[in-house]
């Protein structure tokens, strides 16, 4: 079966092309799009922003409209929906979009390189009708000109209504969706639980994948030719989220930009660390359970969910299994997951919210932590009920500081008991030195940021981080 999408309103049918081609590469460089190449090429790995397109989707009864990163976006990631480009903005008869005419009032564009990307972000953010540019245009690098006449240009465009002839693309997504997985160019895209338990029990030896924030980059980077890639965000069951009295149940497509809106109302403190989870669009691919699966030792969702005592649910065939997640991880690079097993779901216990999240690295944007550490402890009259804290980037894997949760418990919450348990890092952990930070600055991190969740608890809520200070 072909890879069918609407691309700029037209609808396309691609054969013969290699599952692994990345949607940047195929607007650039084939005839079919005439060579599209407003789109950049910049990084080629998804940080810089300057190959952003539109991508529409089905979401119940409408469409959602999100920003992503074309040079990861692998082209059966495409099947069934809508893809809007730089040259698709403008109309048929040359009338620039809203958010192009205020760049060229505002002069937010120089060289013109980023533009493009840029456009497509405030594009997309307009037509949703959002306004949180920082979040918004945080993957989008400009180098030359600066954010500030780009942020004027995003506002001034902000109340001018979305142009006609950007139309409704629910009726043509509608009639090319299937209820039945397909292979195309060859790829499989289940659109079931049952007919991805099925297949993946066929062929073990295939690759998952989701967002295709992780590999996308084995092709582009290390030029891997994947084995029987298999497209897993468009079965239904792995984007359902439920919620119980006693739990949140979390399907492993689940974006982590779902995943952000999702916790925010449980757990505030986790979302606020995923609004710093790579950029706007790489939250709109990436997966909670691809976070979970790549066994990243420096993964910032693993660490919080731990120190929540989440338990992963794996499914192979038929079969279902349940373990606690830091159970998952068992060495670097390898995990409790058998040979046609897969990540369903992860859930968290209902709890009082006492978690709190701290992702230290070089960038508040768009960086890799050097230390991510998740405190989640239960003081009852002045007393440590329990405590679960659990780190990454001080271990190959990510890991409970069990030693210091073992000092903590049933002694009074004072700084006395503090600094009796800060010691007892050195035995949690045996950090490496590499490029982000030394073992003798991740250790004293460690210490420090369970002094600072001491401190802030005693404030409540009467203390201010830095970025929600006035300007």
């Amino acid at each position: 079966m072909k890879i069918e999408f609407l691309l700029n309103g037209e609808t396309v049918e691609i054969a013969g092309e290699p599952a692994t081609r990345t949607l940047l590469d195929w607007l650039r460089e084939t005839k079919e799009t005439k060579k599209l190449k407003g789109t950049k090429e910049g990084c080629n790995e998804g940080d810089c922003g300057a190959c952003s397109v539109m991508v529409t989707s089905l979401d119940g009864d409408g469409v959602a409209h999100q920003t992503l990163n074309a040079c990861i976006l692998l082209l059966p990631q495409l099947h069934g929906k809508s893809v809007r480009t730089v040259e698709g903005l403008a109309s048929p008869d040359g009338e620039m979009h809203p958010v192009q005419a205020a760049m060229v009032e505002h002069h937010g564009s120089q060289c013109g390189f980023c533009t493009p990307g840029f456009v497509m972000s405030m594009a997309t953010a307009h037509r949703n009708g959002e306004r949180n540019y920082n979040d918004i245009l945080a993957g989008n690098l400009c180098r030359c000109t600066g954010y500030a006449p780009i942020i004027r240009a995003a506002e001034a465009a902000a109340d001018v209504a979305v142009p006609d002839w950007i139309t409704d693309e629910t009726a043509a997504l509608q009639a090319m969706a299937r209820d039945t997985g397909v292979d195309v160019c060859g790829a499989y895209i289940p659109k079931t639980l049952d007919e991805l338990a099925g297949w993946y029990q066929a062929n073990p030896d295939g690759t998952l994948i989701g967002g295709a924030t992780d590999v996308g980059l084995w092709v582009t980077k290390r030029l891997m030719d994947l084995t029987k890639p298999c497209f897993i965000s468009q079965v239904v069951e792995l984007g359902e989220v439920s919620i119980s009295e006693s739990k949140i149940r979390i399907g492993a497509a689940v974006t982590m930009t779902e995943m952000q809106e999702l916790i925010a109302d449980h757990h505030p403190d986790f979302a606020e660390m995923i609004r710093r989870y790579g950029s706007t669009q790489v939250r709109n691919a990436a997966t909670i359970g691809g976070n979970i699966a790549n066994g990243s030792p420096i993964g910032d969702g693993p660490p919080a969910l731990i120190a929540l005592g989440a338990t992963l649910h794996l499914r192979k065939g038929s079969e279902t299994r349940d373990l606690p997640l830091e159970d998952f991880f068992v060495a670097y690079g390898k995990q409790d997951i058998g040979e046609g097993e897969f990540v369903e779901a992860v859930s968290i216990p209902r709890q009082a919210d006492n978690l709190k999240c701290y992702k230290i690295s070089k960038r508040f944007d768009q960086d890799i932590s050097a230390v991510c550490g998740c405190f989640n402890i239960s003081v009852e009259g002045g007393v440590v009920r329990q405590a679960r804290i659990a780190f990454g980037g001080m271990a190959a894997t990510p890991k409970r500081a069990s030693a210091v949760e073992a000092a903590l418990m049933g002694q009074p919450w004072t700084d006395a008991t503090i600094k009796g348990a800060i010691a007892l890092f050195e035995r949690d952990y045996t950090p490496m030195s590499d490029m982000r930070a030394s073992a003798e600055y991740r250790l004293l991190i460690a210490r420090n940021l369970l002094l600072r969740y001491f401190a802030e608890s005693q404030l409540g809520q009467n203390y201010t981080r830095v970025l929600e200070v006035s300007p």
